[in-house]
């Protein structure tokens, strides 16, 4: 298992609740975890409506699968990234199952959401276009569930998906210990995806 302390990530105090400036891990890594994105007006509030029980149902039975197909040491607890984290609901599926991780999302208002449930993972505030700003090596493994599709798109004139896609894969693979594994569930927007 990856040594959780060795990684920059620490509890945040409500008020403080992501680290995105100034990490040992981001030091010398120009554009990665410094970046603040605005959250988008009423995505957390849109979020808490939509995600009834038969949401939760589903997003909950995503991340049991994906746990599944990472094949982890049974019994054994193991450190995990969540990326595109959001409300924190997969990453409460890990809890759940034994084991730690810490979730990476571009939205503050969601994270917010997810302080505000107390969910028991850390939190990152970042852009997963702009790379993973952990120390190669950190994770046992990684999820994302529905979150991926969104570096296929540009959302402003300066932003290429093809360099955002390479710079989120090139350091998910920098950041797994060698040997593990990431699933990543999507939706693509047409089979050119």
């Amino acid at each position: 298992m990856a040594d959780p302390q060795s990684c920059f990530m620490t509890r945040q105090k409500p008020g403080n609740t992501f680290a995105s400036e100034g990490s040992p891990s981001t030091a010398g890594r120009p554009g990665v975890g410094k970046r603040q994105v605005a959250p988008v007006p009423g995505v957390a509030r849109k979020a808490r409506r939509i995600w009834g029980s038969r949401m939760i149902d589903i997003q909950t039975r995503m991340a049991g699968r994906a746990l599944e197909l990472l094949y982890l040491p049974e019994n054994k607890p193991c450190y995990l990234l969540d990326i595109g984290c959001g409300t924190g609901l997969s990453g409460g599926y890990l809890s759940d199952e034994g084991h730690y991780w810490v979730g990476l999302d571009i939205s503050p208002a969601m994270l917010d959401e997810a302080v505000d449930r107390e969910i028991e993972g850390d939190l990152l505030l970042g852009d997963m276009g702009q790379g993973i700003p952990f120390k190669p090596g950190t994770f046992d493994g990684c999820i994302s569930i529905s979150a991926v599709q969104w570096l296929c798109n540009a959302n402003k004139k300066s932003e290429n998906p093809a360099k955002r896609l390479y710079c989120f894969f090139a350091s998910l693979f920098s950041v797994l210990v060698r040997g593990s594994r990431a699933v990543l569930q999507l939706y693509p927007e047409n089979s050119e995806q």
